[in-house]
């Protein structure tokens, strides 16, 4: 699992990962790559196109596709002011790559601010810093104050622009500033869908001129009677991956439902590029605030996409998805994703982005906070236990094969077929080796095309006991014949040495039938698991060996044997091997139909 890229903090949830059918994943960084570009500035009535890729210098701010010209100077440079004034990121260049080191939003805003004109190391000297309000999911704002030239104070305001507007009551415009009118807020707010149902991560701009002698930096006494700037449209690209990853979750029947804090035609725009929701249309968190409990428990299944929620909406969602009985993987990042996270089946925290807080809270951490890489660590989990359950029951069927052997010559009065030397020898050989090599078997390629397991699945199901009592009841019938045949034309050592050879024949050959519950053997290549393949080869020469060696024979207490009887006793082992195949194929065929099976074979 590390090697895959998720580190497990506890190891029930490796089986958990097993029966997740819902995950509920983050937009932002998980979905998307995480590293936002402005596309698009809104001030004073006029749009801009930023044009440019990546974190990067390079590119400028046009006008109806022309650069802008000087009357566009101001109005650009007051956003630009407010985008950089309120910012934490720093831009850097690492072998030839521009990063944001900081949040990757401010990352964005800092390149839009300068290539909207304004200057950061100006700001920084002639606007020295005062105090800052960081940023709160709830408030879904930050906030920093700093030193105007003329020793006035400045708080300068970045955050989500529906929940930012409700705090301003003045409008920037090129006459000036005036108040804002419930005509400018509409205006504003179809902006902002215009922008969103682009795919746009929108943000909104604000300030205030505080009063001489102001000291109560609070957001309640800071965040109020603000003026309104403008909107800044950023555009995060989903991850290449992300696509196919959430069409494997489809058809491994899982749902994948994106919970973000960004604009609801945003989130819908990016999930139906995603193929998360077909539809438009996103729940948003005060939608969620007027629906009780009880009737989220009942909507829960058929919603696919919430935008702007805070934390606690994220516990009420996953409280409601698992009253419905499902098993939910929760990602998360911020400190208050930890509740949701350890209220999940799987809590999943991020190892670039997510808090120390958060990490401990979870049960997994996604080292590159790709939502591909939940996928992988799902059809993973699914993988251990499938290799769990194929090697307890190959060592299960094993040993009540060796059991109904000795219960049934003990039943009909013949002399013990097996001497305790020789059951030690079958467990420490033929049984464990192989078994440590079915534990260690790659993952099936069709483990995504199957349903999650139930949460109350028993390893050792209806399924599982029938086929380890019948492969069992084969082995035994098997070794019996042989050894009643021999016991009746040769001495009772002659007969335990053939039983005892036949019998770990058919548990060698049985070993690649165990390899899968529904495939037959020849649809499984040997290449995918090349120590099974040595180890059932240096098995049966080290049984032949034991039957024409001394020392071996002497410890063993066998006799020997002639080459061809040992082959001829392979092929009799084979017949376990055979009928189980057999079973597996008529299986194969009720559950589809001859043509299918022939183009899969």
């Amino acid at each position: 699992m590390a090697r895959r890229r998720a580190l497990v903090r506890k190891l029930a949830a490796v089986e958990t990962l097993g029966s997740t059918n819902v995950i509920c994943t983050d937009k932002t960084g998980t979905l998307t790559v995480g590293e936002m570009t402005a596309r698009a500035l809104y001030v004073a009535d006029q749009h801009y196109e930023v044009t440019g890729e990546g974190y990067g210098p390079t590119g400028e701010v046009h006008f109806e596709g022309k650069k802008t010209e000087a009357s566009h100077t101001a109005p650009l440079l007051e956003l630009a002011t407010v985008l950089l004034g309120c910012n934490n990121a720093h831009i850097v260049r690492e072998e030839g790559v521009w990063k944001s080191i900081g949040d990757p939003t401010e990352g964005a805003m800092l390149v839009a601010g300068g290539k909207a004109g304004a200057d950061l190391q100006l700001i920084e000297s002639q606007l020295p810093k005062q105090h800052e309000i960081p940023f709160d999911s709830d408030r879904k704002r930050s906030t920093v104050i700093r030193r105007m030239p003329d020793r006035r104070l400045r708080a300068f305001t970045n955050g989500a622009p529906d929940a930012l507007l409700q705090h301003c009551s003045s409008i920037y415009t090129r006459d000036g500033i005036r108040p804002l009118t419930t005509e400018d807020r509409d205006h504003i707010h179809a902006q902002i869908s215009a922008m969103a149902k682009q795919a746009l991560r929108v943000l909104g701009t604000a300030y205030r001129d505080l009063e001489s002698g102001f000291s109560a930096f609070t957001a309640e006494s800071v965040e109020l009677e603000l003026v309104f700037v403008g909107l800044t449209g950023m555009y995060d690209p989903p991850r290449p991956e992300a696509r196919d990853a959430i069409a494997k979750c489809r058809a491994a029947g899982i749902r994948v439902v994106m919970i973000t804090g960004d604009h609801p035609h945003t989130a819908a725009a990016i999930a139906h590029e995603l193929g998360i929701a077909s539809g438009n249309a996103a729940i948003t968190g005060a939608d969620l605030d007027k629906i009780a409990d009880e009737d989220l428990r009942q909507r829960v299944n058929d919603i696919a996409v919430y935008a702007r929620v805070s934390a606690a909406h994220k516990l009420r969602i996953v409280r409601a998805l698992k009253a419905n009985d499902a098993v939910v993987a929760m990602t998360g990042d911020g400190v208050n994703d930890a509740p949701a996270i350890k209220g999940a089946d799987i809590g999943i925290a991020m190892g670039k982005s997510g808090t120390e807080v958060t990490k401990q809270a979870a049960d997994m951490i996604i080292t590159d906070d790709n939502f591909a890489t939940i996928v992988v660590a799902v059809e993973a989990g699914r993988g251990i236990y499938d290799n769990i359950r194929k090697a307890l029951q190959y060592l299960l069927a094993g040993n009540t094969g060796e059991l109904t052997l000795m219960t049934l010559c003990v039943v009909v009065g013949l002399p013990s077929p097996l001497l305790p030397i020789h059951l030690l020898w079958i467990n420490l050989v033929t049984d464990g080796l192989p078994a440590l090599c079915l534990a260690t078997d790659p993952v099936d390629s069709d483990v995504m095309k199957r349903r999650p397991r139930h949460r109350l699945e028993s390893i050792t199901d209806r399924h599982f006991l029938y086929t380890m009592f019948f492969t069992g009841c084969l082995t035994a019938g098997v070794a019996f014949s042989v050894y009643y045949y021999v016991l009746q034309t040769g001495t009772t050592q002659m007969a335990r040495t053939y039983a005892f050879a036949v019998l770990v024949f058919a548990e060698l050959l049985r070993s690649f039938g165990a390899r899968s519950e529904t495939k037959p053997v020849w649809r499984i290549s040997l290449a995918t698991n090349v120590s099974l393949v040595i180890v059932v080869v240096i098995s049966f020469g080290l049984q032949v060996w034991s039957q024409n060696s001394a020392m071996l024979s002497g410890l063993l207490k066998t006799s020997s044997m002639p080459l061809a009887d040992c082959f001829l006793l392979l092929a009799i082992g084979a017949i376990p091997l055979l009928v189980l195949e057999a079973v597996k194929f008529v299986r194969q065929i009720q559950r589809h139909p001859p043509q299918e099976i022939q183009l899969q074979t």
